[in-house]
């Protein structure tokens, strides 16, 4: 009885309202501070940020909305010392101000490598290694050794250097390799559209030397491809072993190399080059 005499009284609807009005007041507050806290809906468009230092960035002010970390550093010859080369999140990721950005960057010296031990070994196994150890491959000098194709010694300049050697990531090592007991000689291969290190690949996997190379547009190594090369890309003649080949490069923002690769019909030559010197590679020694 007690009970329903109090639901009916005015008093007890005044306080019910007046809590109901306290608890959305105190609900507002908290959801109000944990947008505050979490900053709901500021969100910042992460920008690209490679090619850019540390430093740069700081100075442009994107440390007042993100928190950079450097985690790792790789050397990349053709890229500025310092600069970013990576970073995580992506361009274009969404996310709250102070968010950590990780980034990799470009290391200020190149990290060491062991020099392998390459003589006695095919030009071919000597390649793939010197390939693997990020070490690059100079010029190839023959010399008269009776197995064919094999390694004699190994260079840095001129200058013999010893297996276990330290040397930096990058360094060009040139190789001395054995004639065998008749002069062979070696077809020229194909290398038009080639980029600079497709180029120089393809030529020391066929016993050639790189030898003048020409950019007519601007030294434009990113998209410089092979145009026209000495020999002529399409000539009969076999070469010596070792013989230079000059090269000259085109950009292929200025040269549609689809259609000028039309020009050329490898079929005109007399043998596969690549088959060729692979038989010569192969050979036992």
């Amino acid at each position: 009885m007690s009970f329903f005499y109090f639901l009916g009284r005015r008093k007890f609807y005044l306080h019910l309202l007046i809590a109901i009005a306290l608890s959305i007041f105190l609900l507002w507050v908290v959801l109000k501070s944990m947008d505050i806290f979490t900053q709901h809906g500021n969100v910042y468009i992460v920008p690209d940020f490679e090619g850019q230092t540390v430093e740069q960035l700081s100075d442009e002010g994107y440390d007042d909305y993100f928190i950079f970390k450097v985690i790792d550093s790789v050397y990349f010859k053709s890229k500025e010392k310092g600069t970013v080369v990576l970073q995580n999140p992506m361009p274009g990721s969404k996310v709250k101000q102070g968010r950590h950005v990780y980034l990799t960057i470009v290391a200020q010296t190149p990290e060491l490598v062991l020099m392998p031990n390459l003589k006695n070994l095919s030009l071919r196994q000597a390649l793939v290694t010197l390939e693997s150890n990020e070490l690059f491959v100079g010029e190839l000098e023959y010399v008269q050794y009776f197995a064919r194709n094999a390694v004699v010694d190994q260079l840095v300049g001129d200058e013999p250097i010893e297996p276990d050697t330290e040397l930096r990531k990058g360094t060009t090592v040139n190789l001395v390799v054995g004639k065998g007991d008749f002069t062979a000689m070696v077809p020229m291969p194909f290398l038009i559209a080639l980029n600079q290190m497709e180029a120089r690949k393809k030529l020391h996997y066929n016993s050639l030397n790189v030898g003048r190379e020409y950019f007519l547009d601007d030294n434009d190594l990113l998209h410089a491809r092979v145009y026209k090369t000495d020999p002529e890309t399409l000539t009969e003649d076999m070469l010596m072993l070792g013989q230079p080949v000059n090269i000259w490069y085109r950009s292929d923002e200025l040269i549609d190399f689809q259609e000028y690769l039309k020009e050329f019909d490898p079929d005109t030559l007399t043998e596969n080059p690549d088959d060729v010197q692979n038989k010569l590679l192969e050979d036992e020694f």
